[in-house]
């Protein structure tokens, strides 16, 4: 029987091979001496490279090279930039295919002057999949930046072109990321509602460039990785509509275009052929101040929707091999949004690979965010795999071996996978089994201060720790999809009216309580306990095992008015207000706390090495009925130097999520050692919350005292 290592190595060897066969380069002589063999539409051509799939700049010409199964003629089309119409078609000649792939160089071709799309003709038979029509404009799914750059909300007119891309960038000798997942704080976010509002006081609005210019503030909050909802290119005009005089967009993005291309409109100023510059710039800015990049990337499905949507790409390219079809040829939607991407067909493999690999290597991004990854495991027909092979390849390919894979381990089909994604001991999950329990304890819900306990801990029961280490569970009360943390403490219910779907989409089990009136409030007692929940929330999620998560703004007490469904609010619902800042700077203070806390104890993060006092490693101290107190107790060592010299690190998380004020006695310490108040949410031992200046406050006996509905965290 062969070891997991032999198994991974033959993994890795599968890889490579597949790598090389699509990245192998002719010799550079070759490149510039190649002549061409015919001429035709008035272009100089010849055969390209069959194996390098999209397009590349040679010396003396551009290679084109596109595959497609079923189909039987292609033809290339060249555009002028913004132009409709063709300045020149040029069919591929019988001999300039090999297999189901087409490949030809055309020769003296200048980048800058023409956009590329393709048409194919083929059979039309919807009954069996086949979707060809040779009217059809088709857009290279390798296509690394989609013409027809336009401003945000600005409808795109006629079908989508490619452009050339010439990547002069210069990383350098940057070395990619060696953190830890659990050593990191994850920070959600939009690129244009972080700082589309006016009041974010940068230059370059809504955009890449206008991230970048929050560098300053991310770096003090204490994050050391962001998310990035969908960057991708999409079309956020697909469903544009107007309710009550709001036009509403399709704001979140997830209903990718092209798959390699950066979105146009995230851009602060025009990138012919040289789209990306920005974004590549704010990663490097990101990467210089110790901040990780995730790309939340969506390979569930496309914009082409169902039936009834556009055929711009893959379903003219071969419909057949692209999606999950019914036996009548219609398309499955485990997505929800109209068709379901056919993920494990060798083709798509590939093309997923071939694109997390261009990310990682062209972009040098960290890591990804698999937005409904469950689909990712499905077979051809809809149902799940044991051992899906699109899963194991990311798992194992060489070039992404350090990047973080981050799965949301369930669809819209009912696959719910959490705590069960098949991961190779290498896939990290959104932990919605801890979004959920916790949000029930920390809201006071009976009998919950057990399994609370687990997800605490590190939800060891859903992620062996034997096997899946320190880095599966990506804990998180918050995110995109869903209430914010202060509407999570002002609404019971969701108010997506402005959605115009009659209040009935997004979530209704949002394990929310309003603190006894719903939404706004001029009472001064409620807002405080508002402000405490909030602040126990983050706390809380800052002393879990595992990779702590929250959206973008909940640091300042962020709102969308209960709206938690704001995938089409491109206004003041989604974008934040950098005035709360101001307004809630306690709060801002205390999780920029948190953070830092966090990072300075290891215990929070994983195994320490053994205590000299004698603790284990995890002591967990139960909210009985004479108690009603959770008390965690963290303990390990923390090493200052090479010769093993170092000291106990010791941390007491106490939540009491009752309505009175609650006793219990803390473990005596050994060798003189004592404990310190190191957070107070109810303002008891520390007024203002958070140590001051002067340092956290000596207990003067173990009998300590937690307030109503608040935590303490102590330290030794």
């Amino acid at each position: 029987m062969e070891t997991n290592g032999e198994i991974r190595m033959h993994y890795i060897r599968e890889e490579e091979q597949n790598m090389k066969a699509y990245s192998s380069k002719l010799p550079k002589d070759y490149l510039v001496t190649v002549k061409p063999m015919r001429e035709i539409a008035g272009y100089l051509v010849r055969p390209g490279m069959f194996d390098i799939n999209g397009v590349t700049v040679l010396p003396r010409g551009v290679n084109f090279t596109i595959h497609t199964h079923y189909g039987t003629r292609c033809e290339l089309l060249l555009f002028h930039r913004g132009k409709a119409k063709p300045f020149a078609v040029i069919p591929f000649p019988d001999e300039y295919k090999i297999g189901d792939v087409y490949s030809m160089i055309v020769f003296d071709l200048d980048i800058s002057e023409f956009e590329y799309a393709y048409r194919l003709d083929g059979p039309y038979q919807p009954e069996k999949g086949l979707l060809f029509n040779k009217e059809n404009v088709i857009l290279d799914p390798y296509a690394r930046a989609i013409a027809g750059w336009r401003g945000w909300g600005d409808r795109k007119v006629g079908a989508y072109h490619a452009r050339v891309v010439e990547d002069k960038f210069d990383w350098g000798d940057m070395p990619q990321s060696n953190k830890e997942m659990c050593d990191l704080v994850i920070y959600e976010l939009h690129v244009r509602g972080f700082t589309k509002h006016p009041s974010s006081g940068v230059k370059h609005r809504g955009t890449f460039a206008g991230l970048m210019e929050k560098i300053p503030y991310l770096k003090e909050l204490g994050i050391n990785a962001v998310e990035l909802m969908p960057i991708f290119e999409f079309d956020e005009m697909r469903d544009v509509r107007e309710v009550d005089g709001q036009r509403l967009l399709d704001y979140w993005g997830y209903n990718p275009v092209g798959f390699f291309a950066p979105n146009t409109s995230y851009a602060a100023s025009e990138e012919f052929n040289h789209e990306g510059r920005e974004l590549k710039q704010l990663i490097r800015a990101m990467h210089d101040n110790g901040i990780e990049v995730i790309l939340d990337v969506v390979f569930n499905h496309t914009a082409e929707g169902n039936e009834n949507g556009p055929a711009f790409c893959f379903k003219g390219l071969d419909n057949k091999v692209y999606y999950m079809l019914t036996p009548d040829g219609n398309y499955y939607n485990f997505s929800g949004c109209g068709n379901t991407l056919n993920c494990n067909h060798p083709i798509v493999k590939l093309l997923i690979l071939e694109c997390l690999r261009y990310w990682t290597v062209s972009y040098r991004v960290d890591g990804f965010r698999f937005d409904l990854a469950s689909i990712l495991g499905r077979n051809e027909d809809g149902s799940p795999m044991n051992n899906p092979p699109l899963l194991r390849s990311l798992s194992y390919d060489p070039v992404l071996s350090n990047v973080k894979l981050i799965a949301e381990a369930w669809d819209a089909g009912g696959l719910y996978q959490v705590g069960s994604f098949p991961s190779w001991s290498r896939w990290a999950e959104w932990n919605g089994r801890y979004r959920d329990d916790m949000r029930n304890f920390l809201k006071g819900d009976f009998g919950m201060w057990e399994v609370a306990a687990r997800r605490i801990t590190g939800s060891r029961d859903i992620y062996n720790p034997e096997w899946r280490g320190n880095n599966a569970s990506v804990n998180f009360l918050t995110c995109h999809d869903g209430f914010t943390l202060w509407d999570l403490y002002s609404y019971n219910e969701k108010h997506n009216e402005a959605n115009g779907w009659g209040n009935t989409d997004g979530c209704d089990d949002n394990r929310s309580w309003n603190c006894g009136a719903e939404g706004d409030t001029a009472d001064e007692g409620i807002l405080t306990l508002r402000r405490r929940l909030a602040m126990n929330a983050f706390a809380v999620l800052m002393c879990s095992r595992g990779t702590p998560m929250f959206f973008s703004g909940d640091e300042f007490l962020n709102s969308q008015f209960g709206n938690n469904n704001a995938y089409c609010q491109d206004n003041e619902i989604s974008w934040l207000d950098w005035k709360d800042l101001e307004k809630n700077k306690a709060h801002f203070e205390f999780c920029k706390y948190m953070a830092a806390f966090r990072k300075a104890h290891p215990v929070l993060r994983k195994f320490a090495g053994n205590s000299w006092c004698g603790f284990p490693e995890i002591q967990v101290l139960g909210a009985d009925a004479e108690t009603k107190v959770l008390r965690v107790i963290y303990a390990g060592r923390v090493e200052v130097d090479d010769r093993g010299n170092g000291h106990d690190d010791i941390v007491c998380l106490a939540v009491n999520v009752f309505w009175e004020d609650q006793e219990f006695w803390l473990p005596n310490l050994q060798g003189g050692k004592v404990w310190y108040v190191a957070a107070d949410t109810s303002g008891r031992y520390l007024p203002h919350y958070i140590p001051g200046q002067q340092g956290m406050n000596r207990l003067p006996e173990n009998k300590v005292t937690v307030g109503a509905r608040s935590v303490c965290i102590f330290v030794a």
